[in-house]
Formats: structure tokens, C-alpha cells, sequence
């Protein structure tokens, strides 16, 4: 990997909101289901709410901390089969995105997608886009614990990689991700897909801002690992 020294050893992406833009069909499939089920909410917060946390979380969040793990399962299925319908006609990626991909993939750079959408969605919107031959690990909500903003599903990629963590470079759009991206010791690049740029810079780590992946090289990349010999781990 001499040639890439600098580059980063692996390029991590969310999902939601980073390789696509499925945002506005999240936030449309919970304002639907919280008035189907009768719940007040403050539509201007619910991005704030919703986007970034597990399912799990939101359904704590409205439901109460007594809700059953079956309850929740029911809930999910419910709401993310109305998702997954209603995206099919305009699932792309965003701009930017396959460029970028295609880039580490001729500089050979491991490509992965850790996600806290359960797997159902994760597959789906990955198949939809045709990117599924890019990644060499995709991990969703059913493979950790312990969501976003724990550092695990990270963490764990990086594992399944046979990488360091500070070795990768995590794309992200929330503030939860970019916190687990953090907390897991990666260089992490905040797209303002789904959240105001400046409330980026200024509420969260990220080691980078952008508005799009059309300004991000690998160029780019390599500047935030300048001086820093990103790679695999070092044989014992």
C-alpha cells in the first residue's frame, strides 16, 4: 500500500442520508405513522428525533420505556414496509457518490456500509442502487448491540476488515453517526445532506464538512491522513 500511504486504508459510508437521499422518505414515513397512531409530535424537531437513532430508540421515545421488544418488532415491520414502498421509484444515489466509490475502488481501497437501518433496508437500498459489488462488508442494526451514537457497528467493520479504526474514514450525516464514527477513533466526513452545515461544524467532531460528494476526491481523503501511515494493523 506504499503508493496509498496516505490515503485512507478503508472508506466507510451510513446509508440513509450519505449514499442516498432516503431522508425525506424517513421523515414522511414517521410523521404518517405517529398520526396513524394518534401521537403528537413536533413536525420542525422530527428530523432531530428520527434521523440517525435506531428504530428502537424512536419507538422509546413515543411508546414509553415499556414497550416490548415484539411491540417494537411489530411497529418496525409496519413502518419500514411502508418505507420501502414508497422509496422503490426514486432510490439513487447521490450525486458524486459512484464517482467516488469507483475511485477507491482503482486505488484499491475497501469499500463498507455500516448502517443502523435493519437489514431489510440496508439490502434493499444497497440492490436498488447497485452499489451492492463495491462493499466488501455491509453491516446493519441485527449485526451490533449497541446503536449509534456506541461506536460498535464501527468498530466492528473495521474489524471485519482486518483494519485499524484509525485507519478508516466514515462518511456520515447525523450527529449520532458522526459521534459513533468518533468514538470509534475514525476520521470522520460530515455530508450536509440532512443537517445545516454549520450546525455540523459547530455541534459535532467531524474532522471535515461538506455540502456533497461533489467536492470530495481522494485528494480530498488524503489530506486527512496526512502524516499518518494509514493501513493495516502491524503484525505482532
Amino acid at each position: 500500500m506504499t503508493p496509498n500511504s496516505s490515503l485512507p486504508a478503508a472508506v466507510i459510508f451510513d446509508m440513509d442520508g450519505v449514499l442516498v437521499d432516503s431522508n425525506p422518505f424517513h421523515l414522511r414515513k414517521w410523521a404518517d405513522f405517529l398520526r396513524e397512531h394518534h401521537i403528537p409530535f413536533e413536525e420542525e424537531k422530527l428530523a432531530e428525533v428520527v434521523l440517525g437513532p435506531a428504530n428502537e430508540v424512536t419507538f422509546q421515545r413515543y411508546f414509553g420505556e415499556q414497550i416490548t421488544p415484539e411491540r417494537m418488532q411489530e411497529l418496525g415491520e409496519e413502518v419500514e414496509e411502508t418505507f420501502r414502498r414508497v422509496i422503490a421509484p426514486h432510490a439513487r444515489p447521490f450525486p458524486g457518490v459512484r464517482r467516488l466509490i469507483e475511485a477507491c475502488r482503482a486505488h484499491g481501497i475497501p469499500l463498507a456500509v455500516a448502517s443502523c437501518a435493519i437489514s431489510k433496508n440496508v439490502e434493499f437500498l444497497v440492490t436498488a442502487l447497485e452499489l451492492r459489488p463495491y462493499f466488501q462488508a455491509i453491516l446493519s442494526v441485527n449485526d451490533i448491540s449497541r446503536a449509534k451514537p456506541d461506536p460498535e457497528i464501527y468498530l466492528k467493520t473495521a474489524a471485519q476488515l482486518g483494519l485499524e479504526p484509525a485507519a478508516c474514514v466514515v462518511f456520515e450525516d447525523s450527529f449520532v453517526g458522526i459521534e459513533a464514527a468518533k468514538r470509534a477513533g475514525m476520521k470522520c466526513v460530515a455530508i450536509a445532506s440532512s443537517f445545516p452545515a454549520e450546525d455540523l461544524r459547530q455541534g459535532t467532531l467531524a474532522d471535515l464538512v461538506v455540502p456533497s460528494f461533489e467536492v470530495v476526491t481522494l485528494e480530498t481523503l488524503r489530506a486527512l491522513f496526512d502524516g499518518m501511515a494509514a493501513g493495516r494493523p502491524p503484525s505482532s
